[in-house]
């Protein structure tokens, strides 16, 4: 039996820069990990490839575990279907949130079924597999502070920032990454154009100056869910350093210097069917450690 934490994301910056034919869009953005986790557990047992979760939010069917199991296994040029392991996801990081739940468990059954089915395969290869899965995917088998480009999968590695108390603040109502592209797509240029909620100051990979870090998906989610701009400016009142909306969203980070800080900010955004939490960030070391996959006892 073998268990292993899949540790969520913010996107400290994302910028839309192209799209794709097949719908896809190009990005440039700085992913950085945070301590939040879910944990993963994979048990041999004889019977098909099975996955349970605690969140009746979480897929079963689909999971896009059971994808990166699919393609590890064609990885290792092994016949069939994968079986005779029951995985179950305890989940902890929200669901349409932004926050990269889904492939941080993804990359974790990676390396988790690595270790389990004895796979050997070089990093390039590891990287491709993760990709093929999703274009997240392959940032959390790196962590830390990176940048991403084209779908997010191209990645260069950044200097770890110096740690952060991070506030995320999560609305009641999850947000689809799909919807939140087409809407970007259907008029995000004029409403980003519109919006408060722009970088103010910064390039990509540089320190963020402004309060306000630039999403350029974040004003079309406002445009029609004005609780993720409150968010953003409530935790900017709070004191945060910097605030905005990670990823697609629905969840809002702001980060904080300290964690007395990050406390009363936390504090004084919590309301009616809000979950709202303080975690930390990670350096590439500290994730790298923390996400080794471990024998666990029965």
């Amino acid at each position: 039996m073998i268990t292993a934490r899949a540790f969520a994301k913010i996107n400290l910056d994302l910028h839309v820069t192209g799209s794709e034919a097949d719908g896809y869009h190009e990005l440039r953005t700085t992913f950085q990990s945070i301590a939040l986790h879910d944990v993963l557990t994979f048990v041999p047992r004889r019977g098909p490839f099975v996955i349970e979760s605690d969140d009746p939010a979480c897929p079963t069917d689909g999971n896009i575990v059971a994808r990166a199991a699919s393609m590890l296994w064609q990885l290792a040029e092994r016949s069939g279907l994968p079986a005779g392991v029951h995985v179950r996801i305890a989940k902890r990081i929200p669901v349409a949130a932004g926050l990269g739940g889904g492939s941080a468990d993804a990359a974790a059954a990676l390396r988790a079924l690595m270790r389990l089915w004895r796979i050997r395969a070089p990093r390039n290869q590891l990287q491709e597999t993760a990709a093929a899965v999703g274009a997240d995917v392959p940032f959390f088998l790196q962590g830390g502070t990176a940048r991403g480009r084209g779908r997010g999968d191209v990645l260069s590695a950044l200097v770890d920032r110096p740690r952060r108390w991070v506030v995320v603040a999560m609305p009641s109502f999850g947000v689809a990454t799909k919807d939140a592209y087409r809407w970007f797509d259907e008029g995000g240029a004029a409403t980003l154009k519109r919006s408060p909620y722009k970088r103010v100051a910064g390039a990509i990979g540089r320190p963020l100056q402004g309060r306000h870090s630039r999403n350029d998906l974040q004003a079309v989610i406002v445009a029609r869910h004005p609780e993720v701009g409150q968010l953003i400016d409530a935790l900017t009142r709070a004191g945060a350093s910097q605030a905005a909306m990670s990823g697609s969203g629905s969840a809002v980070f702001g980060l904080f210097a300290r964690l007395s800080a990050a406390e009363a900010a936390a504090d004084a955004v919590i309301g009616p069917g809000r979950r709202v939490l303080v975690t930390r960030t990670l350096s590439r070391s500290q994730h790298e450690r923390l996400a080794r996959p471990e024998l666990a006892r029965k």
